[in-house]
C-alpha cells in the first residue's frame, strides 16, 4: 500500500478552502437524492419542466463526478492506479446500467402478453436496451476518446498520447469480449451462457488489473488535502466520497435521461434515436465529465484508462447483466432476442471496438487517429440506414487490420506488458500518461 504523496502540504488556509470545495460541491449534488427520495418515498409530488429536470439532475451528475475525480486521485496512491480508476468508472457507468437494465427487466416482463396489445410502430423494450447499449458504447469511444486527446492537444500541443502500459491488460480484455460479440448477432440473442462468459471475463480481469502499482503523480487542491488525513481517515473519506458521489450519479440517472428524452419527443424526434443517443449521452455523462476532469488537470493518461476500463466494463458486466434481467423478470430461461436492426447495431459496435484495440496496441494515441474515430463516428451517426451502418462495421474490421498489420511489431510487446502487470511487476504509474 502506499501513502498519498504530500512532499509539498497546503497551508492551512489553503485546507481550509479545500474542504469548502469539497462541501459546497456536495452541497451542489445534493438536490438530487433529495428530490428523488421524496418522489418515492410519495413525501412530495413534484413536477418539473423536463428541460429544467434534466438541467437540475445534470448539474447534480457533474458535481458528483468532481468529488469523484479528487477521491479517485487519493485512491489510486492507496491501491493499484488501474483498479481504482476500474472502480471509479464502475461507480461512472451506473446510470447507464439503470437504463438498460430496466430495459430489459421490462421486455421480460412482456412475455406471454397478447402481442395485439402494442403499438406495431412503437419500439419493444428489448430494442431499446439494445439499442442504448450500443449506443453508450460508441458514443464512449467515438466522442468520449477524441474529446480527451482533444483536451490533452490544447493543454500540451502534443500530437501523440502515452496510455501507460498498465492499459495492456484492458485492452486485451476489451479484445476478447469484441472478438466473443460478434457471436451475438450470428446467434440473434443475448442468454444466460453469454451472461457467465462476459461477466467471468469483467471479473478476471478486475482481479488482474489490481496487480498494477499504485500511482505517483502529484496531488493537488482537494485531492491534496484528502492525501494529508491520517491513514484511517483517509480512507474514510474516500470511502465516503465515491458512496455519496455513487447515491448521485444512480439517483440522477433516470430523471436526467427521461427529462432529455421527452424534451426531444416535444420536437417530434424518433423514440428509438433517443434511447440509443439522447439517452445514452446522458447516462454517459459522469464518465465524459470525468475523463475531461482528469485531461484538464494534465491527466489525460489517467482519463483514457477511464474510459479504457468503461468500455471494458460495458462490454462485458453491462451485456452479461441484460439476460439475467431478461430472464428474471420473464421467469424464462430464454435468451434475450436480438432481431435485425439490433443485430446490425450490435455488429456496427463491435467492428467500433475492435478498431479501436488496433489503434491503441502501439499503448499510444495519435492526433490522426482521434481524427479518424471521430470522423467515423460522425458520419455513421449522420447517416441511419442499415445497409450503411452494416458498411461502416466493415470498414471498420478492415481499419482493424491495417492497423493491427501496421502495429504487427507492439503486440508481443503489449503482451508482456500484460504479463508483467498481471504479475505485479509493472512499473508504478506516473498518472500523467504523456510523452
Amino acid at each position: 500500500m502506499s501513502e498519498a504523496k504530500t512532499d509539498h502540504p497546503a497551508a492551512p488556509v489553503n485546507n481550509a478552502r479545500n474542504w469548502l470545495q469539497i462541501a459546497v460541491a456536495a452541497a451542489i449534488a445534493a438536490p438530487s437524492p433529495i428530490l428523488r427520495s421524496l418522489e418515492i418515498t410519495g413525501l412530495a409530488d413534484i413536477h418539473l419542466d423536463p428541460a429544467v429536470e434534466s438541467l437540475i439532475f445534470g448539474i447534480s451528475i457533474m458535481a458528483a463526478a468532481t468529488l469523484l475525480v479528487w477521491a479517485s486521485e487519493v485512491a489510486e496512491q492507496l491501491v493499484s492506479a488501474t483498479l481504482a480508476l476500474a472502480v471509479l468508472a464502475i461507480i461512472a457507468v451506473l446510470p447507464e446500467y439503470a437504463v438498460d437494465i430496466f430495459f430489459a427487466w421490462s421486455a421480460g416482463a412482456e412475455l406471454g402478453l397478447d402481442p395485439s396489445m402494442f403499438d406495431p410502430t412503437e419500439a419493444r423494450p428489448a430494442e431499446l436496451a439494445l439499442a442504448n447499449m450500443t449506443g453508450a458504447n460508441r458514443l464512449l469511444i467515438g466522442f468520449a476518446w477524441p474529446l480527451v486527446f482533444l483536451l490533452f492537444w490544447l493543454k500540451t500541443r502534443k500530437k501523440n498520447l502515452t496510455v501507460g502500459s498498465s492499459n495492456s491488460i484492458g485492452l486485451i480484455f476489451l479484445g476478447v469480449a469484441t472478438l466473443y460479440s460478434f457471436s451475438i448477432p450470428l446467434r440473434g440473442g443475448l442468454s444466460l451462457i453469454d451472461s457467465a462468459v462476459l461477466i467471468s471475463l469483467f471479473a478476471v480481469y478486475l482481479v488482474l488489473s489490481s496487480k498494477s502499482p499504485p500511482s505517483e503523480h502529484q496531488l493537488m487542491g482537494p485531492a491534496l488535502t484528502i492525501g494529508g488525513l491520517s491513514p484511517k481517515l483517509r480512507w474514510a473519506v474516500v470511502i465516503g466520497i465515491f458512496a455519496y458521489a455513487a447515491g448521485v450519479v444512480f439517483a440522477a440517472a433516470e430523471p436526467f435521461a427521461s427529462g432529455l428524452v421527452e424534451t426531444g419527443e416535444s420536437f417530434g424526434i424518433d423514440e428509438f434515436l433517443l434511447v440509443q443517443w439522447v439517452a445514452p449521452l446522458a447516462s454517459e455523462a459522469p464518465e465524459f465529465i470525468l475523463a475531461a476532469l482528469l485531461a484538464l488537470r494534465g491527466r489525460a493518461g489517467a482519463g483514457m484508462t477511464l474510459l479504457i476500463a468503461s468500455k471494458v466494463n460495458q462490454w462485458t458486466l453491462l451485456v452479461g447483466s441484460l439476460p439475467i434481467a431478461y430472464s428474471i423478470s420473464g421467469g424464462t430461461l430464454d435468451a434475450l432476442p436480438v432481431e435485425a436492426r439490433q443485430a446490425q447495431e450490435v455488429f456496427l459496435t463491435a467492428g467500433q471496438s475492435i478498431f479501436a484495440v488496433a489503434v491503441l496496441t502501439g499503448l499510444s494515441f495519435s492526433q490522426r487517429e482521434a481524427l479518424l474515430i471521430f470522423i467515423l463516428f460522425t458520419l455513421q451517426l449522420a447517416i441511419p440506414i442499415p445497409e450503411v451502418r452494416v458498411g461502416f462495421g466493415v470498414l471498420y474490421i478492415t481499419l482493424a487490420l491495417i492497423w493491427f498489420f501496421m502495429e504487427r511489431r507492439d503486440i508481443p510487446l503489449l503482451w508482456r506488458h500484460a504479463r508483467a502487470t498481471a504479475s505485479g511487476k509493472a512499473a508504478a504509474i506516473s498518472g500523467q500518461g504523456e510523452h
